[in-house]
């Protein structure tokens, strides 16, 4: 075995071009499922809005699917964006999912809406939104705490079931908060790369203690595409090349079939601008992604690894935790 951290999954419930939203899930099902079987960590869903091509808006709902589906992985949010809900709500569907499957669920928090401002205002939640962020998780640690005397507002369920709450982040600011509230934090490499470093550093140098962890604890999300040799990998990867390419273009983010060649498809500018998005994708067989995930842990510290896999094909991205797996062999 090697001495890699412990691996997880992050999903965005892709719908595939042409495809339905009921067989997404279902694959998204099966995905879990061998995770699961392979040993895999944990598997959050991502909060995302307003967007062809995601179907993970409702991501409690769909966390309670997955859960139900599946034994032991832990399951959770990557997060829930805070800004565009009560923390009693959340409270409730999280104590909800904890008293359903006790132990497996974990509640990850982001402060960004994950979608446009219009949509962020039909989400219907008054308020500073992001200016709030702290404030927020401070008054969702307390609803999911033990009752106080005299507490006026009570999230039932939800008091007293503890679910572990972890910071997400893109920059330094959710590190410094993770930190100094002594919280677990996940950094998101897979679309965020330049500041991976800088933040976990930050999050590990100013790291207070909590009754909720005692060491530091940090994830590190990035993309990868795992596949039987270099040239499969090349191919596989230029489904989330298309992908990058229409956020960059505000288009559909339909998942499409992987083309021979991105010629034609985008500019140097476009090409350079998806290739820097994905900075930290690991591309390859086991043996070449292996390498760069030895190269990447030799830069940093982190505890956990997740992996973003942008695969067309549901079989092909379900092999590709076999070959994720035989990294640590």
């Amino acid at each position: 075995m090697s001495n890699f951290p412990p691996y997880s999954l992050l999903e965005l419930a892709s719908v595939r071009e042409g495809d339905s939203v009921g067989a997404t899930l279902a694959n998204s099902v099966a995905y879990a499922q061998h995770a699961e079987h392979l040993g895999f960590k944990r598997f959050w869903l991502a909060e995302h809005h307003n967007m062809e091509g995601i179907s993970s808006s409702a991501t409690s709902v769909l966390i309670g699917h997955i859960a139900g589906k599946t034994r032991y992985i832990r399951v959770g949010s990557g997060g829930v964006m805070l800004p565009n809900h009560p923390p009693l709500v959340i409270a409730e569907q999280f104590g909800t999912l904890e008293s359903l499957y006790p132990g497996r669920i974990d509640l990850g928090l982001g402060r960004a809406p994950g979608t446009d401002p219009i949509t962020a205002r039909a989400l219907r939640r008054d308020g500073l939104g992001a200016e709030q962020f702290p404030e927020d998780v401070a008054k969702l640690q307390a609803l999911l705490g033990p009752l106080q005397p005299g507490q006026a507002v009570k999230a039932i369920p939800g008091a007293g079931t503890h679910v572990p709450i972890w910071l997400l982040g893109s920059s330094i600011y959710s590190a410094q908060l993770a930190a100094m509230r002594g919280l677990p934090y996940a950094f998101a490499g897979h679309f965020a790369p330049r500041l991976y470093r800088e933040a976990l550093k930050v999050y590990r140098d100013n790291f207070r203690p909590s009754e909720q962890l005692k060491q530091p604890y940090a994830i590190l999300a990035v993309p990868a595409v795992p596949a039987d040799s270099m040239d499969e990998a090349k191919h596989l990867a230029t489904t989330s090349y298309q992908r990058i390419l229409a956020l960059f273009r505000g288009q559909p983010l339909w998942m499409k079939a992987p083309v021979a060649s991105m010629d034609g498809l985008w500019n140097a500018g476009e090409q350079a601008a998806v290739k820097d998005f994905l900075a930290l994708q690991l591309l390859g067989d086991s043996e070449t992604i292996r390498t760069q995930i030895n190269e990447l842990l030799a830069s940093v510290t982190v505890d956990e690894l997740m992996f973003t896999v942008d695969i067309h094909d549901p079989e092909k991205r379900r092999h590709a935790l076999d070959i994720l797996k035989e990294t640590r062999s």
